[in-house]
Formats: C-alpha cells, structure tokens, sequence
C-alpha cells in the first residue's frame, strides 16, 4: 500500500475518519483478511500511516523525500517499493508470485477482490493483470468536453475515434458498459514492474493484458466530498461505524 503524509486537496486524507477508522485502514483490513496475501508492506513518509500499518504486521518502506511530493509518479514510488519488497522475497529463499498494489485513499476494497484477482492470474497465463472497475456510463468519453480557446466546448475525444457519429444519442448507455479502473485493489505479476515502460498508460504497472474484477461504485478520495460515498459504499458490504 503506498500513500504520503502531505495532501493539498484534502489536508490529511489518508488518515482522516470514515465511519470512524483511518482511511488508510480499509485497505490494509482487506489485505490482512485475505486468504492469500503473504505479507503486508506500506510505503509511505508519514509515522501516522506506518503506526496504522503496525496494527496489521506490515512492513515499513520509507518513502523517499523526492517520492513524497504531489508532482511523485505512483509508477516510480511503486517501482521503489518493489525494489525493497523483491530483495525481501529473496533473503528467505522465496519467490515473489504476484503483488497487491492497493493506495491509503481507496476504502473501496474487500478480501474478496484481492483473493479474486490472484486467482484470476493463476488461472490465465496469459494476464498481466487484474484490476478493479466500476461501470461508470455516465462519464462515457462521448460525454466528455474541453473548453478551446474561445471558451466554448468541444468533444474531449473526436467522436468518430468512439464510433459512428450516426448511431450515437442522448442516452448514456447507448455505446455500452464504460469500465474504470477504480483503484480499489490491482494484482500484478512482477513482470509489470520489470517491463513498467511496455504497460498501458496511464497505469503502466498493470501490463498490458489487464482482466477485470468487477466492483461497483469504486474510487480513490481525492476530496472531502468523496467521503460521504465512501461511508455509503462501506456500509452497503457490512461495515458498521467503529466495528472490525
């Protein structure tokens, strides 16, 4: 798990309360309670994420100063951690099968997922990958804008790079299921990190051949209006305010 002390956005966020734990918890909860997570590790600057990670057996990576600004790549603070986690792997005589990249800011994660994922890669040799992701129609790219320099909007993404311009209309689910990536648990194999620069953007350390654990309403928080979404998401798989 990777997460910083330092947030312009929303001050604090990785260990501000949802329903009345750290942020930050959520994931490291779901990690311990998987059934094939080995270790625990979280990379991070800041002693109150490291003490909630304590609670859990993880092991402490220090991030870098230069890996700890707003303006630090997840690819390079990934590829730190994984440095340290790889020579860890090999000191006991072992070898690292797959890792769980999971952020401090995303909630949105069960054992279930996780335990999911991994079978997902020992099932099909094929993948990279396996992510997370929501169905989110509603911010389908034909939906999406930009302003040009006039001020005035224009499609974000030209419409004919989507499809026939023909058949498109006002209904958001009329080009089909759109999937995001929402963050809340990636499982990859190390050859993700080995080759990070051959990965698809903008997440180039899911590989290229990236399957799907299907999730619903999940996101990373980025703003204190996030959170209210969170605690519904949270409470609609069980989680009471305060209780393991």
């Amino acid at each position: 798990m990777i997460g910083r002390g330092g947030s312009t956005g929303f001050p604090g966020k990785n260990t501000s309360l949802v329903l009345g734990r750290p942020l930050c918890e959520y994931p490291l909860m779901a990690a311990s309670q998987s059934n094939l997570v080995d270790e625990i590790f979280v990379s991070t600057d800041s002693p109150d994420i490291r003490a909630v990670g304590q609670k859990y057996g993880a092991h402490h990576i220090e991030r870098p100063a230069n890996l700890a600004t707003s303006s630090a790549l997840s690819d390079d603070v990934f590829l730190h951690g994984y440095e340290i986690i790889k020579q860890h792997v090999l000191s006991l005589g072992q070898e690292l099968e797959m890792l769980v990249l999971l952020f401090a800011n995303a909630a949105t994660v069960i054992p279930t997922y996780i335990d999911q994922g991994v079978e997902m890669l020992r099932t099909d040799a094929l993948l990279d990958g396996a992510a997370t992701t929501s169905i989110y129609n509603m911010y389908s790219p034909l939906r999406a804008r930009k302003l040009d320099a006039n001020g005035r909007l224009q499609p974000f993404v030209p419409f004919e790079a989507i499809g026939d311009p023909s058949t498109f209309n006002t209904s958001r689910d009329s080009q089909g299921d759109v999937y995001y990536t929402d963050g809340s648990a990636i499982v990859i194999r190390p050859r993700c990190l080995d080759n990070i620069n051959e990965g698809l953007l903008p997440h180039r350390w899911m590989g290229q051949q990236i399957g799907s654990i299907p999730s619903w309403g999940g996101c990373d928080v980025d703003y204190e209006w996030q959170v209210p979404i969170v605690e519904f998401w949270l409470t609609k798989h069980g989680f009471v305010k305060g209780q393991s």
